[in-house]
């Protein structure tokens, strides 16, 4: 890809007339940066711009001594030769869409979104622009989503059942984004809440972002607890791990999209799976890149050979973006 507003380089999406990269991997002097998931925002670069409400969670991910700026939603600033604006994306606490403007020609860079609803990030941002480049982690038929409230109510369901039989109940999701969004739908009043170290930090930045959670309590090492009929939200890095052993009794859960794919729960050993993605699903990529009005479109992050072929019979200029960045462990 190469035109006069974005080309891809070897360390990722690059901007000549503002002389800055989107989500870079590999170290670069300006990093604009999506989100704070570890495989969007990495350690390593010289400076970093990013949305206001990412700032703190996009800190804990790279440094706190890490240079760091960013923008309010909406507000545009000229970098180079180049006009630059941050709008919400609907992933996760702060996740943009990077908007690039030069000489009146306008990209859209989606990082990773989510139009479905959501209490625990702004709400998704549709944009015009004449390119857009899309993910689509989940660019199969196969991945449609319920509203997250009938998952909420599964979670809480489960939860309580096993409660009802005195056991724990011990639910994998994802330390940044995920986690937060199941303690939003959890009935605090079906018993204890506890957190995994991993996900503890983030809290108090969603709070402060007038983001409402319940009460939990952190696991700390050496400390007894009684976790019987209690929640335990955990991050699936931990999953094979010594630190589940003190579960021995509990029942397993994983929050994610992958859980929409048969076998998937099977092979992790799990008790159940809730569908509950942080990404588009398959209506919402084609809704999103069709609303865009985008004349070309670039693919990333995923397979992207059903979505493509899907548009290019509709008529639309879209190919994959070969040679972009690979995802990290949070990705789902």
């Amino acid at each position: 890809m190469k035109n006069e507003v974005l080309e891809l380089r070897r360390e990722g999406i690059f901007c000549p007339a503002g002389d800055f990269y989107i989500d870079p991997r590999g170290k670069v002097d300006r990093a604009l940066i999506t989100h704070a998931h570890s495989d969007h925002g990495r350690p390593g670069h010289n400076s970093y711009l990013c949305s206001d409400t990412c700032k703190s969670l996009l800190k804990i991910r790279i440094g706190k001594d890490a240079v760091v700026e960013s923008l309010p939603f909406g507000e545009k600033i000229k970098i180079g030769n180049s006009l630059v604006s941050f709008h919400p994306a609907g992933h996760i606490l702060g996740s943009a869409q990077i908007r690039v403007e030069v000489n009146g020609r306008v990209w859209v860079v989606s990082g990773d979104y989510k139009p479905q609803e959501d209490q625990t990030c702004e709400p998704f941002e549709l944009l015009k622009c004449n390119g857009f480049i899309t993910e689509c982690t989940f660019g199969l038929p196969v991945y449609r989503w319920l509203p997250e409230e009938k998952i909420h109510q599964q979670i809480n369901e489960w939860w309580l059942e096993n409660k009802q039989d005195d056991k724990p109940s011990l639910l994998f999701s994802y330390s940044l984004g995920k986690a937060q969004r199941v303690l939003a739908g959890l009935r605090k009043e079906i018993g204890s809440i506890y957190v995994h170290s991993a996900v503890y930090p983030f809290l108090e930045h969603y709070e402060q972002a007038g983001i409402k959670l319940p009460q939990v309590m952190k696991i700390e090492r050496g400390k007894e607890y009684d976790f019987n009929g209690s929640i335990i939200i955990a991050p699936p890095a931990v999953e094979d791990s010594t630190w589940t052993r003190k579960f021995r009794s509990a029942r397993k859960g994983f929050a994610s999209g992958w859980m929409a794919i048969r076998g998937a729960r099977r092979r992790r050993n799990l008790d159940r799976g809730f569908i509950l993605s942080d990404h588009a699903d398959w209506n919402g990529l084609i809704d999103v890149i069709k609303g865009t009005g985008a004349e070309e479109i670039k693919v990333t992050h995923g397979n992207g050979d059903a979505l493509t072929r899907y548009l290019g019979e509709q008529g639309m200029n879209c190919s994959i973006l070969s040679g972009a960045s690979i995802r990290g462990e949070e990705e789902e």
